[in-house]
């Protein structure tokens, strides 16, 4: 039987994108060994490189190469050198213009608490006991899309714009995750004061009827912020517009420990995008600190979302909670007297476990991780 072939765009990005970058595309090679899939990974530069490479942030060549791949896995953009360029020159520009070429609108960014790691939040471990919520943030509207925008000497301005379908589609990806998951859907808005979030409480209103056996609770978005800390139990799936998605999906980070931890999937009508969550952490390039299990857990979201690969996608989160059940961190994650595991040692354990499950005989987990404080 003739084996599949995926071609996935690799864009690696500035600072730490690079490192993290490499051990996801380690795990996908070691998923490709054990699931006998045939993957084509192709690097193409993007942001602050492809700056450096032919002057753009979002380069023609890696444009046409993210239009012909079946998924794109991204690093984090950002570099400081580029922090007084044009905007047309800004990484984030470059960031911006792929995702609306892709048109990737539904952006989903789940978080959950390992148990192991609960110890790393700022929060009471019983308040992260059983912590599992999928944020779903629409990606290709709102604040950082919207015009008219500008600057005219001390005077700014930024357009805040949803259409009625912009919402729908997006709040339909939200119903159909709480489906699959515990059936609740939080929809965050400003309603109070802001007539872009009246539309938006509206639509997403008039779309539960489509859904009856998903439970539909609006919250605003400054009391859906201080209940995400107070009682993150309480989310399921949580649905909001681009600005505020942004703010609360990072302040979830703080649930699971560390921001390396975080993956996210963009989804669209075309090929996904996939990238960790975090930035590209210029201060940490090329020391081997950076974590890359949030790069590696973007790849089980491209083996599920993007290629409908679960079992593929199941042994890559399998290997990530076999790792961190078994002592397993990166220097984000130790604590006093915890061994710490540099970014290309977690790769390779991460890889190992992957390629070897199936057969029974994957690496002693216990012996990949040091003894002592590295």
């Amino acid at each position: 039987m003739a084996v599949k072939a995926y071609t996935i765009a690799v864009l690696p990005g500035d600072g730490i994108g690079p490192e993290v970058i490499a051990q996801a595309e380690h795990v996908l090679r070691a998923v490709a060994e054990r699931f006998e899939i045939r993957l084509g990974l192709e690097q193409h530069p993007m942001g602050g490189a492809g700056v450096r490479a032919s002057g753009d942030p979002f380069p023609a060549a890696t444009r046409d190469a993210v239009t012909r791949a079946d998924a794109v896995l991204l690093g984090a953009v950002g570099d400081p050198s580029l922090d007084a360029a044009p905007r047309r020159l800004k990484p984030e520009t470059g960031l911006l213009a792929l995702r609306a070429h892709l048109a990737v609108y539904a952006n989903l960014r789940p978080v959950a608490v390992h148990p192991a790691l609960a110890h790393r939040s700022p929060l009471k471990p019983d308040r992260l006991t059983a912590v599992d919520l999928m944020i779903v943030r629409e990606l290709t509207g709102g604040l950082y899309y919207g015009e008219p925008r500008g600057r005219d000497g001390t005077r700014a301005v930024n357009t805040l714009t949803y259409s009625e379908a912009e919402i729908v589609r997006v709040a339909r990806v939200a119903f159909e995750l709480a489906r699959q998951r515990r059936g609740h859907v939080t929809s965050v808005d400003k309603a109070n004061v802001l007539e872009v979030s009246q539309l938006w409480r509206e639509t997403v209103t008039r779309l539960s009827a489509e859904y009856p056996d998903v439970q539909l609770e609006h919250l605003y978005v400054d009391t859906a912020a201080m209940r995400l800390v107070a009682e993150p139990r309480a989310f399921d799936v949580l649905l909001t517009e681009n600005l505020f998605g942004d703010i609360l999906s990072d302040e979830a980070a703080v649930l699971a420990g560390s921001l390396g931890l975080l993956p996210s999937a963009s989804l669209g009508a075309g090929p996904g995008l996939f990238e960790p969550v975090h930035g590209s952490a210029p201060t940490l390039a090329g020391r081997d600190v950076a974590n890359p299990l949030g790069a590696i857990a973007s790849v089980a979201l491209l083996l599920r979302h993007g290629l409908g690969l679960p079992a593929a996608a199941d042994a890559v989160d399998d290997a990530i909670a076999t790792a961190l059940s078994a002592g397993a961190r990166t220097e984000d994650l130790a604590g006093p007297g915890e061994a710490v595991l540099g970014t290309r040692e977690m790769g390779a354990l991460i890889a190992d476990l992957v390629e070897n499950a199936e057969s029974g005989a994957p690496r002693e987990v216990a012996r990949a991780v040091p003894k002592g404080v590295a």
